[in-house]
């Protein structure tokens, strides 16, 4: 089985480059998904190896480096070093690993792919008095530009409660991986799962983003166990589903992915 280095050169290696919304809460506090406050067209992540277990990330248009730009080496030897980072065949980002109180920000990317095709979320929790409300929301549609044949657009989705109506009788497998740091962490045998409707509906704050994203999440970082769920319908036949575990301590315990499909008629 391959290793998470190889996972991660798997799915990101290519110029990945789109469209980057980003949404934030307006002057009476309360967050708006449907105009974003800044969008940046376009941003690129090329991402590339100069050898097996060596390569540079060079990113433009980035929101939160200075001048937008930022170029970092990358390397099988130092990378996941913290544990945060999580591979599945077809998805990967990076994660905080706890709610830390102390810290400034809690935040997660997550990316689902289909093909040369990449629809990145990122997800980001910041401190008001007591409260950690989520601060901000980015979406990009972004498609690769080494890709011999272009990847179409993502199917309309709807409302939240569309696509998951439209969802239900679905089936497909789910995947499991615990924070490990470094390369040599496992995902366990893929197991059967049903589609469930009802995890979505856990959290108050919910929405449908562009290229066929989906997340449902506090709206606010709540004491006790909580989950994050992140979607996206890549193809008409095809959604991606994570689950980001969080136990009572506000520590992280899992990264769970599911692929599902529609019954055959």
């Amino acid at each position: 089985m391959a290793d998470q280095w190889t996972l991660n050169r798997r799915n990101f290696e290519g110029c990945w480059q789109g469209r980057a919304s980003w949404f934030a809460r307006d002057a009476s506090g309360a967050l708006d998904l449907t105009t974003p406050e800044r969008v940046i067209d376009p941003t690129t992540y090329a991402i590339s190896f100069s050898e097996p277990d060596h390569g540079v990330w060079d990113g433009t248009g980035l929101v939160f480096a200075p001048g937008g730009k930022a170029t970092y080496a990358i390397s099988r030897s130092s990378y996941n070093a913290g544990g945060g980072c999580w591979q599945f065949p077809g998805a990967g980002g990076q994660s905080s690993l706890a709610w830390d109180r102390n810290r400034d920000r809690f935040g997660h990317e997550i990316n689902l792919f289909r093909g040369r095709s990449r629809s990145m979320l990122v997800l980001i929790w910041e401190p008001n008095g007591a409260a950690w409300p989520l601060q901000r929301v980015g979406a990009v549609a972004f498609r690769c530009r080494d890709a011999v044949q272009a990847e179409g657009e993502r199917p309309t989705c709807g409302t939240p409660a569309d696509l998951f109506d439209a969802l239900r009788g679905w089936s497909g497998t789910r995947q499991v991986f615990v924070p490990t740091p470094g390369v040599d962490g496992q995902l366990n045998d893929p197991q059967p799962v049903v589609f469930s409707p009802e995890l979505w509906r856990r959290n108050r704050c919910s929405a449908v983003l562009s290229d066929g994203l989906v997340f449902s999440v506090p709206d606010q970082l709540p004491e006790g166990a909580f989950q994050l769920e992140v979607g996206g319908l890549l193809a008409p036949d095809l959604f991606q589903h994570i689950s980001i575990v969080f136990n009572a301590e506000g520590r992280l315990t899992a990264w769970e992915h599911c692929c599902f499909q529609p019954p055959i008629v």
